[in-house]
């Protein structure tokens, strides 16, 4: 009779499954962490050794995080001017559009030329991160290592984060776009202090090489894009996925852009 009455009892945890589905649907590389903190939106207040029972029990453990290519590397030895490193891995600020980090990273995807040969082709990826909240405040997509690309992007940033009371400092690695002339003259001309992380050291620029990791394992690794537009809308979605939507534990489980919002109104 014990067993009778369990097996005819109704699911208790039938609501937090049917939240924790809606939850993967949307974020398709939650864990549990995440979707434990996303429940408390919908009202259910669990702790996660729960979840992790759930999200075996319905199948939802994340399968997007294989093994990954090898990076792309923009340094091609002193062709310009080399900035000191000012940020010293102090990638902390309580100042928003303070401390801004740059880089460069690449794709590849297989495009089927006229004659039916398919053809693997390379798309680079600019984006400006801002080291206060984590937020991709502007970027460039392009079919080639491009200093026009690196340019944009950097006068974007520029202007986005002009509203800072203190002196901004722009940080990246040594890659020869941001040793040209142009890109140190135009941070001059705006007062801006570059600087630049130590020869082979990617940790110097932790932050933005993060990013890079979470958006490649993410929409990236394991999926195969057959052209330029398709790679390029997939990773235009994540960014703003990523700014908009997806929380991060470092900021109080809140998106940037939503953590940037409430600061602005505390402060």
């Amino acid at each position: 009779m014990y067993w009778q009455k369990r097996f005819d009892r109704v699911n208790p945890d039938q609501k937090i499954e049917e939240a924790m589905q809606e939850i993967r649907n949307k974020h398709k590389n939650y864990g549990c962490l995440r979707i434990t903190n996303e429940l408390k939106k919908y009202g259910f207040h669990v702790n996660k050794k729960k979840v992790q029972r759930l999200i075996k029990k319905l199948g939802l453990e994340v399968t997007a995080y294989t093994r990954k290519s090898r990076r792309y590397n923009s340094y091609r030895g002193k062709i310009g001017t080399v900035a000191k490193n000012l940020i010293h891995r102090r990638f902390y600020t309580s100042v928003c559009h303070q401390k801004i980090t740059t880089d460069t990273t690449e794709f590849k995807y297989f495009e089927t030329d006229t004659r039916g040969v398919v053809r693997q082709k390379k798309l680079y990826l600019d984006p400006f991160m801002d080291l206060f909240n984590s937020e991709i405040i502007s970027y460039r997509i392009s079919g080639k290592p491009s200093a026009v690309a690196v340019m944009e992007g950097l006068e974007e940033a520029i202007r986005l984060t002009n509203d800072c009371v203190y002196r901004r400092t722009f940080h990246s690695d040594q890659g020869w776009a941001y040793q040209m002339k142009a890109y140190g003259q135009k941070l001059k001309q705006h007062k801006i202090f570059q600087s630049m992380s130590r020869k082979g050291n990617c940790l110097d620029n932790s932050p933005i090489e993060n990013f890079f990791s979470l958006l490649k394992q993410e929409i990236y690794h394991g999926e195969i894009y057959h052209s330029f537009d398709e790679l390029k809308t997939a990773i235009d979605q994540y960014i703003d996925y990523y700014n908009n939507e997806r929380m991060k534990k470092k900021l109080n489980w809140q998106s940037p852009v939503q953590f940037r919002k409430t600061y602005q109104v505390t402060a």
